[in-house]
């Protein structure tokens, strides 16, 4: 007589990709899949897993031993050529046996929409999360300036239901490890919709002193964006990508928070009234 006895796997779960570790929602990701004591893989172009766009051979190595990737594209999807470099991913990412891919794509941009259905085409158990601007601009990419009591943007009178990257980061993590998201498009926004004059207006109620809106020439705009770190190459399309996608296209909201996660989307007040308690935009003071 035979008995059949289990023997305990020694063999390491498969870890989950994420492109862009570093960037606003990546990093939340990483967190929130390390907290889960999943297995993560993190790559950036500065991180102990390079991953460039620009270059093809960095994807294969950061796809070894994955089995599941978060796609973030930088500088943005509506960039020439994003669309086939994504697609190219998606064709390698198959080839290694890493199938569920969840795309971090824009609203209302023709490039990122193309990157859409390209993964959706792909063969791959597919999850977008389309997002609307983040909350999380102001506190990252904008803090330096709003210390200093300004905001600028090529932008007018047109509302944005700004998003937070706290509950992207939510949804892409559901969409990871849960496979009642595949096959489906998240379009997510905030609860309201706000003018940039009316986010100054709330980041000067949270901060306690006056910050301005300043509307500015897309020219202008990208020579501020170039002192924030960015190229020269990336700052001026950046800069003409705000202005177009800020012409209105956007200002309606959507349910997609609440289809993913089940409860309503983070307002901007209260990001703002968090980002402020923990000093994000306290000026920095000047060394003698």
């Amino acid at each position: 007589m035979t008995t059949n006895t289990q023997t305990p796997s020694t063999q390491s779960p498969r870890a989950v990709l994420v492109i862009g570790a570093n960037g606003k929602t990546g990093r939340r990701v990483a967190q929130r899949l390390q907290a889960a004591g999943l297995p993560v893989k993190a790559a950036s172009r500065s991180s102990e897993t390079p991953f460039d766009w620009q270059d093809s051979s960095t994807w294969a190595p950061a796809l070894e031993g994955v089995q599941s990737a978060y796609i973030t594209f930088y500088p943005d999807l509506a960039f020439p050529g994003a669309a086939d470099l994504v697609e190219g991913f998606a064709r390698v990412a198959l080839d290694h046996g890493v199938k569920r891919l969840v795309l971090l794509s824009g609203r209302g941009e023709e490039g990122a929409r193309d990157a859409e259905q390209r993964i959706q085409n792909s063969g791959a158990d597919w999850t977008i999360v389309r997002c609307s601007v983040f909350n999380q601009n102001f506190s990252e990419s904008f803090a330096e300036a709003i210390a200093h009591g300004h905001l600028a943007m090529p932008v007018g009178q047109t509302k944005e239901p700004f998003v937070d990257a706290e509950d992207i980061a939510d949804v892409a993590f559901a969409s990871l490890t849960d496979n009642r998201h595949i096959g489906q498009v998240y379009e997510l926004t905030g609860p309201r919709l706000l003018t940039l004059e009316q986010v100054a207006s709330e980041l000067s109620e949270a901060i306690g002193r006056t910050i301005e809106f300043h509307s500015v020439s897309v020219s202008q705009y990208a020579e501020e964006l170039t002192q924030h770190g960015f190229s020269s190459e990336e700052a001026l399309p950046i800069a003409q990508l705000i202005s177009e996608v800020f012409d209105g296209r956007n200002a309606y909201l959507t349910d997609g928070v609440q289809r993913a996660l089940g409860r309503a989307p983070r307002d901007f007040s209260d990001f703002a009234n968090a980002a402020a308690a923990d000093g994000i935009w306290n000026p920095k003071e000047v060394l003698s």
